[in-house]
């Protein structure tokens, strides 16, 4: 081939110049038959400091013509990656067949999964769960283990963003192989997030997330804190029978699931034993102007205003209703619980009330010693109810993995399934049949720009 390649170069002419180009450029006329036979000829000379392309199969990584040292080099050097390359794809082979890939190289550890708002509007959230979460964790694995494993926790940010929880419990169960998830405070989040661990049999247990719905995707959803229609009721009946009130009005935040929630269960309670529901109002997650709902709710005179939302636009709504010179009492749920509400509430929100998991003056020495921890951790920071949850829940995890035996997770589903009196900071938790806890509330005054206990509601008490 390479000496007829020869010949049909000696007998070609070459092409001429018949022109320029308006660049400057020649043209050449067109090329005669033999030099397209030349052209197609399949011969290539080597070209020295050129690598081969790769082939998938090793004929075609030996040039045809090794009539130079370097061609000869480049087919050494080609054999060579060849050989590399069948070697590293047959080991990935034998991982996946075994089951010896990447992830479980790890398994020195117990992997568990956190996801929250740390960032965004409802950041004080999200960043109280995981300042609990962590000191949990700190504090097993300083006390060595847990069935002789630390544990591994992997933080994901949903930026209070709708959608975005989605994503990360995704690469968390997917990508991270968690075998537990923590997480959330807002229940809108934590239903986006208990589909996909009730598909992945990975074990999911929310902290503070209220709505009755969370629990009813599947029976690998748990949570740590008491459920809204229980909340509710707590709300209604301090209404009744403490502030002995009977004339009410709502504010509810349509877009979250918290709080529509909250609001229809209250309502069912005041209106069978003896309320009256004067008005009703709604408004949006980042909302900054409340002024037409509550003039619209000044002008039927309430005696208490119920807001179910959470802090940040509560805050804003008391502010801008003793503005226009409402006189009635604010009360409301665990979401008012924010480090911003008494900032931004001021003297406005003096006198307000809302249900909770937790109080730092519960007497409890286990509520104290936790605050006292805490609070040597973070700065002096007081623990807010987030933090608490956080902390119970990966201590009852903790305790689950034991009774389990392992990370089995069904094995721990049904471990976490079991829990009987589990003493948290937040009160000693007994998992139900319906995988919600059962445990007391609290009251919460707002008295000289803090956070006072006021009352505790038992379960049995509420309805």
């Amino acid at each position: 081939m390479l000496d007829r390649h020869r010949e049909l170069i000696a007998n070609c002419e070459p092409q001429t110049v018949t022109d320029v180009g308006p660049s400057g450029a020649p043209r050449l006329s067109a090329p005669k038959p033999c030099q397209r036979r030349v052209a197609e000829s399949p011969y290539r000379p080597p070209v020295r400091g050129t690598h081969l392309p790769r082939r998938p199969h090793l004929d075609t990584l030996t040039p045809r013509y090794n009539d130079t040292p370097s061609t000869n080099r480049i087919a050494v050097f080609g054999l060579f990656r060849y050989i590399r390359l069948m070697k590293r794809r047959l080991l990935l082979s034998l991982c996946s067949v075994l089951g010896l890939c990447l992830p479980a190289f790890s398994q020195d550890t117990i992997k568990i999964g956190e996801f929250g708002s740390l960032t965004g509007d409802n950041a004080s959230f999200g960043t109280s769960q995981n300042e609990g979460v962590q000191m949990a964790v700190e504090e097993i694995n300083n006390s060595g283990g847990v069935l002789g494993k630390k544990i591994e926790l992997t933080v994901e940010d949903n930026q209070t963003k709708q959608g975005q929880t989605t994503t990360i419990v995704r690469k968390l169960i997917s990508q991270d192989h968690v075998v537990a998830l923590v997480g959330e405070v807002a229940s809108s989040k934590t239903l986006e997030a208990a589909p996909i661990a009730q598909e992945a049999k990975i074990p999911l247990i929310a902290t503070a997330a209220t709505n009755p719905k969370v629990t009813q995707v599947g029976d690998y959803v748990f949570r740590v804190c008491f459920i809204d229609d229980f909340q509710a009721v707590v709300i209604a009946r301090f209404v009744l029978e403490k502030l002995h009130k009977t004339k009410v009005a709502f504010m509810t935040d349509v877009k979250q699931d918290y709080s529509v929630g909250l609001t229809q269960f209250a309502k069912d309670y005041l209106q069978k034993n003896g309320g009256q529901i004067v008005k009703e109002q709604s408004y949006s997650s980042g909302d900054k102007d409340f002024r037409a709902q509550l003039t619209d709710i000044k002008s039927v005179n309430p005696d208490v205003i119920i807001i179910t939302g959470y802090y940040p636009e509560v805050s804003l709504i008391v502010r801008e209703g003793r503005q226009l010179g409402i006189k009635a009492a604010f009360a409301g749920g665990d979401g008012w619980d924010g480090a911003s509400l008494i900032p931004v509430g001021g003297k406005a929100i003096e006198g307000a009330y809302f249900s909770n998991h937790f109080s730092t003056e519960a007497k409890s020495p286990a509520v104290q010693e936790f605050v006292d921890k805490y609070k040597k951790k973070y700065n002096n920071k007081l623990p807010d109810a987030f933090a608490a949850l956080g902390y119970d829940a990966v201590n009852l995890l903790a305790d689950a993995i034991k009774r389990a035996g392992g990370t089995d997770s069904e094995k721990l589903r049904d471990a976490i399934a079991n829990t009987k009196d589990f003493p948290g900071v937040t009160g000693n938790i007994t998992i139900n049949p319906e995988r919600n806890a059962n445990k007391s509330a609290v009251i919460i005054t707002i008295k000289d720009g803090a956070l006072h206990y006021f009352g505790t509601i038992e379960p049995k008490s509420a309805s």
